[in-house]
């Protein structure tokens, strides 16, 4: 059995490659039950938590556990810890461990990216993006991997985390601007695509300073009384997931909305794989807000997995 670690998954993986995989991926047929997240003390305001997530298709099993400390930092170690374990799906054995912190942020950025693909417009040219942690710049590379935005406006609370990112982007892409911004109504307004990985439990943004035709991604909550985005957001537009069942047992995203009784469980649009079935360009006209909250799928985890488990063996 491999053991696999963050540097060799960096090697092995670019968004194309990727995003390529998960296209066909959640195209095809494949296993993925209800994953489990157990809060460790529900008493704890600290939310601390352990989860498992099983998937397998015709190639590989897997089961990827993790832990999640939120504040972690505060004493010096990460807040997420996971592993990827993969299993022969013809015969069962075992076939390798893998670093899922760092599956984790290649898999989660490559989804709302191929999310993204089918349902912001193809003329975007204005990406703005909230958040400065360790997803962040695999965020706002696989948008860029998807359309051709010539501009992008970082948000975040954090100013010091928030230059270093933007540093680093410049780097890379030098044709794009890269400016840091302020969260008001004519930065929301003025954007194509919004995308939202924070951990912010109260909406980012009014609803009402959306424009028409604007695509909003949002993956930084997974608790079922905080969101992102407000209920305004969900009513105005088509609402899309990566899985239906995780984000109505999780997200605070549908679940606030539905509870006040202007949302419904029949108003999310379709699921990722359905539009990865599909391939195509899924959007009705070109003013139709779109919303896709993803909350994380056992299934990107086992197809970004195995795509570098594929790799690494040559």
């Amino acid at each position: 059995m491999q053991v696999i670690d963050k540097n060799q998954i960096d090697n092995a993986l670019d968004f194309n490659t990727l995003l390529l995989a998960m296209r066909e991926g959640f195209g095809q047929d494949f296993g993925m039950p209800k994953r489990n997240v157990y809060e460790l003390d529900e008493s704890n305001s600290s939310h601390d938590a352990f989860a498992v997530l099983p998937a397998w298709n015709e190639q590989v099993i897997g089961v990827k556990a993790f832990t999640y400390f939120p504040k972690n930092s505060e004493a010096g170690y990460e807040s997420l810890y996971s592993k990827i374990m993969l299993f022969s799906r013809e015969h069962g054995e075992p076939l390798a461990l893998v670093d899922g912190t760092r599956i984790t942020l290649w898999r989660t950025a490559a989804v709302s990216a191929l999310a993204s693909y089918y349902l912001s417009r193809e003329n975007s040219k204005h990406l703005v993006f909230f958040g400065s942690g360790n997803l962040a710049e695999y965020m706002v590379r696989a948008h860029l991997s998807v359309r051709n935005f010539t501009r992008v406006t970082l948000i975040a609370r954090n100013h010091e985390k928030l230059l270093s990112l933007q540093a680093r982007l410049k780097a890379t892409f030098t044709d794009v601007e890269f400016v840091i911004g302020q969260n008001n109504e004519a930065t929301i307004y003025s954007a194509d695509v919004i995308s939202c990985a924070t951990g912010s439990a109260e909406p980012l943004f009014n609803g009402d300073w959306l424009n028409s035709g604007t695509h909003v991604d949002l993956i930084g909550n997974h608790h079922r009384e905080a969101r992102e985005c407000d209920s305004k957001t969900m009513i105005r537009s088509r609402v899309y997931v990566d899985s239906r069942e995780n984000v109505l047992s999780e997200a605070g995203e549908l679940l606030i909305p539905i509870k006040e009784g202007v949302f419904s469980e029949q108003d999310v649009c379709a699921e990722l794989a359905q539009l990865a079935q599909q391939n195509t360009y899924a959007r009705f006209n070109e003013t139709d807000i779109t919303v896709f909250k993803s909350v994380g799928t056992a299934l990107s985890d086992l197809i970004a997995a195995n795509l570098v488990y594929q790799s690494v063996q040559g």
